[in-house]
């Protein structure tokens, strides 16, 4: 597979590898006799992220304190810098999924593809051992670490994104949904950041507050609010 040669992991045991790569709207879909898909992997290879980037970042900045190793750690493990990560590799080109959620852009939804980026780790876990999956995971968030290090905007946003506006405007900062899609037990939120009516940025999540930090993130991002 395609896939093994872009993230330089061969599995030893491909069936993993399929289970990582196989979204639940495809087994709905299909109402096959396999129940299985990736949230179970989902949920290990979140475990494996937090633990990996914990340790790096105590081993790498042994003079931070806790609360700003913890606000670091949430701004790398976060769904838009998940998503980006699995974007690098293309990842949605190789989830099988229903075709209702094609159609509803799964392929390149954020929640979607963090969620897959996790189940991949929770895999190459399972199949090669802690190594093989912190190699993995540095190979795409250390540069990620560093570059946010001393930010302190990484945590909160929103609350950022206002104090920097609001030192040269008093106009309305807005963050409205203008999407929602999914069951209602996986719903997906997309909020559209407007300052003074000019767009600044959108965001999706799992709710409308990760949506709107999202959205802050992407705004900070773009034009550069890292003071």
């Amino acid at each position: 597979m395609d896939l093994q040669k872009i993230i330089d992991y061969q599995f030893n045991k491909m069936q993993i590898l399929n289970e990582a790569l196989t979204h639940s709207s495809y087994v709905n879909e299909n109402k096959t006799n396999s129940r299985i898909h990736n949230e179970r992997l989902e949920y290990l290879g979140d475990a494996v992220l937090e633990l990996v980037v914990s340790a790096y970042i105590f081993d790498k900045f042994p003079d931070m304190s806790e609360g700003d190793m913890t606000r670091l750690r949430a701004g790398v493990v976060c769904e838009p810098s998940l998503a980006e990560c699995a974007k690098k590799i293309d990842l949605g080109k190789y989830l099988k999924m229903g075709k209702g959620e094609v159609a509803n852009g799964g392929r390149e939804r954020d929640s979607v593809l963090s969620d897959a980026f996790e189940a991949v780790i929770g895999a190459i876990y399972l199949d090669g051992g802690y190594e093989a999956a912190q190699r993995f995971i540095l190979s795409f968030l250390s540069h990620e670490i560093h570059s946010l290090k001393g930010l302190k905007w990484v945590a909160d946003c929103k609350t950022h994104l206002q104090e920097q506006l609001q030192k040269d405007s008093q106009e309305p900062i807005e963050y409205r949904v203008i999407k929602e899609e999914g069951p209602e037990h996986e719903k997906v939120f997309t909020v559209e950041l407007t300052h003074g009516g000019r767009f600044l940025g959108r965001g999706e999540g799992r709710n409308k507050k990760e949506a709107e930090q999202a959205a802050a993130r992407f705004a900070i991002e773009e034009n550069r609010f890292y003071n």
